[in-house]
């Protein structure tokens, strides 16, 4: 793959910067706030809570207004899976309402173009294809707005550059750079509309683990060439991104400490830290109206559905999941060896030390419900979670 002048350049910057050490840059980390709601569904509902969280960021036409934006859904696993009856959109997915509104709202404020996006569990076909095997209406994402377009970042981007290097600041802790879909280049703004869950190898899953499905498995999926992107995507992340059992292709950058531990509760937070740095998210918002706790997917025995009734929405994709993980019942301050993180770093810490943003509900202004009246225990409602596990996902 060719490097830019420019992608060298900031490479190089990148590699010069990795001599600073994490607990200055924790110091001087960027807060912003974190505007919450209680909303109980996902029909008007959900559309009055979102526009009053946007209002209290101060309006999202400062943001998008003339701009590309790209939103980064959350579709993680096969097109079947459930939690007993209910749908995924109600559990473990983003909820194709909440998804057509986020639209409608931003094209209200204003944006350009609005691209929705996922790396998407459909070998060589469409992220519409995966809506339409899922169960989705894709009509109501693409009718939301007049200039909506869905890509499966899993797949190369249409043209003559499909990937684009998107450089680690200041050094990065498992990957100096990652190459990612072209589409993301292209992007002026990058929203993560996740969900708030609890996850099996990373401790919670909300903006920043869902931007690990930004990856391309066809670069750093399973059973991927040894010198080049695959043509089309097998199977999940595992290899590369859990077990660290090879490397990408030789067209990627690989790691940068092969001799580092093989191990998924070490891995998987560094890599999501790494990803947020290197492919800043400009708009967080986290959906906890229903969700499951136990877990990222549904297992049976092992995850239940409950219902928070809360929306959170932040600028800063650190500081967001630091309130977001208060809400579940968390300490965003918690360590290794302590819930959520029982077998597994913490990534909020890891972007932390990167200099993403800021964990320290001390130095995190919240609009709106205070956490106190929105909190929802995860462990308290799921009852004693099972011994870690860290079962592998996508």
């Amino acid at each position: 793959m060719k490097v830019t002048r420019r992608e060298f350049m900031a490479g190089a910057g990148a590699a010069g910067l990795g001599l600073i050490q994490p607990a200055r840059l924790r110091a001087t980390a960027p807060t912003a706030p974190v505007a919450i709601a209680k909303c109980a569904d996902y029909g008007t509902g959900f559309l009055s809570a979102t526009e009053k969280l946007f209002d209290q960021l101060g309006g999202m036409g400062r943001l998008v207004k003339g701009k590309t934006v790209t939103i980064k859904i959350n579709l993680t696993g096969e097109a079947g899976m459930r939690q007993e009856h209910f749908s995924a959109g109600r559990t473990s997915w983003t909820h194709p309402r909440t998804v057509g509104t986020i639209v409608h709202l931003l094209d209200k404020a204003g944006a350009r173009r609005i691209r929705v996006v996922e790396g998407a569990w459909v070998w060589a076909a469409s992220l519409e294809e995966f809506m339409y095997k899922a169960n989705w209406d894709a009509r109501l994402v693409l009718g939301a707005a007049p200039r909506v377009e869905l890509v499966n970042t899993n797949l190369p981007y249409r043209g003559r550059k499909p990937y684009t290097r998107f450089p680690v600041p200041n050094g990065g802790h498992l990957f100096p750079a990652f190459d990612l879909n072209t589409v993301y280049a292209e992007s002026d703004v990058l929203v993560s509309l996740a969900k708030l869950k609890q996850h099996d190898t990373a401790g919670i899953t909300l903006s920043m683990k869902n931007c690990f499905g930004c990856s391309p498995t066809t670069i750093y999926g399973d059973k991927v060439p040894t010198d080049e992107p695959s043509p089309i995507p097998y199977g999940g992340r595992n290899q590369i991104g859990h077990s660290g059992s090879r490397q990408p292709p030789k067209s990627a950058p690989p790691e940068k400490d092969p001799t580092s531990p093989r191990q998924a509760g070490y891995r998987i937070p560094r890599f999501v830290a790494d990803i947020v740095a290197a492919l800043p998210v400009h708009l967080a918002i986290v959906d906890g109206v229903e969700t499951i706790a136990g877990a990222e997917l549904p297992r049976p025995g092992y995850t239940k559905m409950v219902s928070p009734g809360v929306v959170l929405a932040g600028t800063n994709c650190v500081t967001t999941d630091a309130v977001g993980a208060a809400v579940m019942g968390f300490d965003p301050m918690a360590e290794r060896g302590t819930a959520p993180f029982e077998g597994c770093d913490s990534t909020l810490k890891l972007a932390e030390d990167l200099g993403v943003g800021t964990r320290d509900l001390k130095r995190i202004e919240v609009i709106g419900v205070p956490i106190q009246q929105a909190r929802f225990s995860f462990p308290e409602h799921l009852g004693p979670r099972p011994a870690f596990g860290g079962r592998r996902s996508q």
